[in-house]
């Protein structure tokens, strides 16, 4: 992996992924993707029971780099391979068995709202903006966004958007279920290890198989459903962690 790019570091079970380039906004390329699929693939060592994503500087993710499309041969060909590259990595992080909380600042814009949305608890500071930025460059969504966006905030905000070129303030952001808490820009850093560490002290099981059903919810029945959470929570109730706490319950 290269380190310039992205950096991986894990401690008592809380993974974190830092993009960091910080003078590009963070801004992803297509050798920063491959460099973030190689943090991902990293963060599902068993292992890891919790996953902190984060941008590097002022700003959380630009997006694609629009500097580095412009200077490719094949500019087509290029956004193709990368947006293809981050979204795979992104579907990756979605689908980890653990929590993954994103702290986000300064700015989130274009692929940085899909790295965000794959994210499953949202941290914003309060002077983050957010915005769609696609069609500014002439560009539309990629990397999941026309997915993400719709069923985080309904469709017809997600098409206000990305056709008006609106930014949302964190206030609104939180206000409309973009993200899921709100703090001063001093207290991102310490607001999201102290929650990386708690549910990295929870109980893995159970957290990881929640966030999965919530996520593939969108894809299935609703019997199919109740019967895929019957058999799960068979399964979590066998898991150690179940029994010590259920079996608190029954004692005097």
């Amino acid at each position: 992996m290269t380190d310039e790019l992205v950096r991986y570091t894990c401690g008592a079970g809380v993974a974190q992924i830092v993009l960091a380039r910080p003078a590009q906004a963070n801004a992803v390329d297509l050798p920063t993707a491959h460099a973030f699929a190689a943090a991902v693939d990293r963060a599902a060592d068993p292992e890891v029971r919790a996953v902190l994503v984060r941008g590097e500087g002022r700003r959380f993710c630009a997006g694609g780099d629009v500097t580095a499309m412009a200077a490719a041969p094949d500019r087509a060909a290029y956004l193709e391979e990368l947006a293809g590259t981050l979204d795979l990595a992104l579907q990756r992080l979605a689908a980890l068995d653990k929590p993954v909380v994103a702290a986000v600042q300064g700015a989130v814009a274009g692929a940085g709202l899909a790295l965000m949305l794959s994210c499953d608890v949202i941290v914003s500071a309060a002077s983050t903006k957010f915005l769609m930025a696609y069609a500014e460059a002439g560009l539309t969504p990629d990397c999941g966004v026309s997915y993400l966006l719709p069923r985080a905030i309904g469709q017809q905000r997600a098409l206000g958007l990305a056709l008006t070129g609106r930014t949302l303030t964190a206030e609104e952001a939180s206000a409309w279920g973009l993200i899921n808490e709100v703090v001063d820009d001093a207290e991102l850093g310490d607001r999201i290890h102290r929650l990386g560490e708690r549910l990295a002290a929870g109980p893995a099981f159970a957290l990881g198989r929640t966030k999965l059903l919530m996520r593939t919810g969108w894809s299935t029945s609703r019997e199919q459903r109740g019967r895929e959470e019957a058999h799960v929570i068979a399964a979590a109730v066998k898991t150690p962690e179940a029994a010590t706490i259920i079996e608190s319950f029954s004692r005097p």
